[in-house]
């Protein structure tokens, strides 16, 4: 995987801008934070993202790839300012499950999800070098 950084331009800090890959392409469907068996185990935002996370590798490894393939994600999240507040909780969920910072990375605020008790859901693009 390469990171595209344009000259001149500094690196983003937990993202990257773009990312060059190629190889078998993997695409899992919006995760959200309860277990395998639909249940949540909290209501907290920042549990519920390290669930999401794990959802995330569990998802990928059924496919034959791995955290590190990551080359895309998008984050949707019911509340900005709790997700501020939990950043750096959800950052070390980050690093523990998944790994580097360097995929594109897309977070947005949204009015709900489908589910009522979630607050974040995550999906990802990962590519499998050939």
């Amino acid at each position: 995987m390469q990171v595209l950084l344009p000259p001149g331009w500094p690196r983003p800090k937990g993202y990257a801008n773009g990312v060059a890959v190629s190889g078998r392409q993997i695409y899992v469907a919006g995760m959200i934070g309860w277990d395998a068996h639909g249940q949540f185990h909290t209501d907290d935002l920042a549990g519920q993202a390290r669930q999401a996370m794990q959802n995330i590798v569990e998802v990928l490894a059924a496919g034959g790839a791995k955290p590190e393939h990551i080359v895309r994600m998008t984050w949707y999240i019911t509340d900005k300012k709790e997700y501020l507040a939990q950043q750096a909780e959800i950052g070390k969920a980050y690093r523990e499950l998944i790994g580097s910072f360097s995929v594109a990375m897309t977070a947005v605020q949204v009015a709900a999800l489908i589910e009522d008790r979630a607050k974040v859901e995550i999906e990802v693009t990962a590519v499998v070098p050939d």
